[in-house]
């Protein structure tokens, strides 16, 4: 199973740790600055691995909303989760999931510019509102709220993040054996 990050390169130590935090557990995470096949169309990869993964972890931080990919991302990210084939998990990078929901601060800030930059195209604007609201309404993890913004150490954040994921991963596993088990034996001792 393929986990897809999604974040911003501004925060790049705090999404390193997180990616391979993840590696290291045996959680294959797709990251575009590394994984994206060169020559290939970046867009079209993006979607491909979106639409592999099963999960999906959105690291908001105050220059998310700056980027027109995240923003691509996310409406599919957003899409894919409310049709039920992918699970979305925000982590809120030392911002205020108000902001984000209410598209305050820099999030209004970065709106302002991409309505004067897609004056023709206020659909995708509209769009990429949509998923930032719908997004930040999910549960999630925010860094700056607990321990003072350090999880009483980034590790200690990695160790409850990454229990959480690996639980999701083996009940998911666990109940697909499960299945099969409860299955034989009908047919067996049917």
């Amino acid at each position: 199973m393929t986990v897809f990050l999604s974040f911003r390169g501004a925060n790049k130590n705090f999404t390193d740790h997180l990616y391979s935090a993840l590696m290291r557990v045996g959680i294959h995470t797709f990251r575009d600055d590394g994984e994206l096949p060169r020559g290939g169309n970046i867009s079209t990869e993006l979607q491909k691995a979106i639409h592999g993964s099963k999960i999906s972890i959105v690291v908001f931080s105050k220059g998310y909303a700056d980027s027109k990919w995240c923003l691509n991302e996310l409406v599919e990210i957003t899409h894919r989760a409310k049709i039920g084939v992918q699970t979305l998990f925000p982590i809120f990078y030392h911002v205020d999931t108000s902001n984000i929901r209410k598209q305050t601060g820099t999030f209004a800030d970065a709106f302002a510019r991409h309505e004067e930059q897609f004056q023709n195209d206020m659909e995708r604007v509209k769009g990429w509102r949509a998923a930032l609201r719908d997004a930040s309404s999910h549960s999630g993890w925010d860094i700056k709220e607990v321990a003072n913004g350090y999880y009483a150490s980034f590790s200690c954040f990695f160790l409850h993040f990454l229990s959480f994921i690996c639980f999701k991963f083996l009940s998911k596993f666990y109940k697909i054996e499960r299945t099969k088990i409860g299955l034989t034996e009908q047919v067996a001792f049917g």
